[in-house]
């Protein structure tokens, strides 16, 4: 059984809820979508640069206006279909409106890249992270209360060496980076190397969207007919345009902040959570009080980490 199957019948919900989710998430992204597509209708004066923040703001307010929403019909939007969704709608923007001013070279290569991450988000919420258990027999054995306090002290236990537990998803995980809502499951051992390369898809993906509506606004302007273009299809083309040039610039940071982790052999939950790892805590004693260092145990020079990386023990 799927990931996914096994998730929905934990939670027991109903296909009539399931059903439900995913009209809220398609509700939610369309309502964002034209709330940024408004943006160019109201400040046509302005630059495509200086929409850049007001665009960022009317998404958020977007999707604060959702999370409040919700209170009301009292379904939860799902944040994987939510992603799905809005892939689904630029790929819809781009095939029927901006498609006809692309080479074909061009052309195959964003089809390529959105059914690339359509595949890939399939991948990786129907995967196994890494998933551990252990039977009860075991703690009783290594004399801890709960698996949660075994991991804790991993160093007298080898075989919990960088497992970790997930509070979102309450399972325990060899390699756990951390949870990813935007994909609907944990990033561990046996999925990152697919996490990495879904996070750099959805970065080329959306600049090569962005450069195929450049050129659509650019070729609409030099030629003069941009007065003739369909409004509600033109101002879609920038909104879409802002809303990817947005996500990149979050995601590329994103993604330098995980290149630095693999080349460090550090993990996101490890970085921020090292107190609670005893592994990571180097103990001196200038006078009085005992002073706590970071240290990493993992570290193993780059590119040793690197290969650690892509073939795992």
């Amino acid at each position: 059984m799927s990931r996914l199957a096994s998730e929905l019948q934990r939670l027991r919900r109903s296909p009539w809820e399931v059903l439900w989710s995913a009209l809220v998430s398609c509700g939610l992204v369309l309502f964002s979508q034209l709330a940024v597509a408004i943006v160019p209708r109201l400040l046509p004066s302005i630059s495509l640069f200086a929409m850049l923040p007001v665009a960022g703001l009317v998404f958020l307010a977007t999707i604060v206006v959702g999370r409040f929403w919700r209170r009301f019909i009292g379904v939860a939007a799902s944040a994987p279909l939510f992603v799905l969704f809005n892939v689904l709608f630029l790929w819809g923007v781009y095939v029927f409106v901006i498609r006809r001013d692309t080479s074909s070279l061009l052309d195959m290569l964003i089809n390529a890249e959105c059914a690339l991450l359509l595949w890939g988000l399939y991948r990786i919420l129907s995967g196994d992270p890494g998933i551990v258990a252990y039977e009860t027999s075991f703690l009783e054995e290594a004399g801890c209360k709960d698996f949660v306090d075994a991991i804790c002290s991993s160093e007298k236990h080898p075989s919990l060496s960088r497992v970790r537990h997930c509070n979102c998803c309450k399972v325990n995980v060899r390699g756990y980076d951390h949870h990813c809502p935007a994909f609907g499951n944990c990033i561990g051992q046996k999925n990152h190397r697919l996490f990495m390369a879904l996070l750099t898809g959805f970065v080329v993906a959306e600049s090569t969207y962005t450069m195929c509506s450049t050129k659509y606004i650019s070729r609409c302007i030099n030629s003069g007919t941009i007065r003739t273009e369909n409004p509600l299809s033109l101002n879609m083309v920038i909104g879409t345009m802002l809303f990817s040039v947005l996500q990149v610039l979050w995601q590329v940071v994103f993604l330098i902040w995980h290149v630095y982790g693999i080349c460090f052999n550090i993990k996101t939950d490890e970085w921020i959570n090292w107190k609670k790892y005893p592994e990571f805590q180097m103990k001196e004693q200038p006078q009085s009080d005992f002073e706590v260092k970071f240290v990493n145990p993992y570290d193993k020079g780059m590119l040793c980490n690197i290969r650690e990386f892509l073939k795992p023990k």
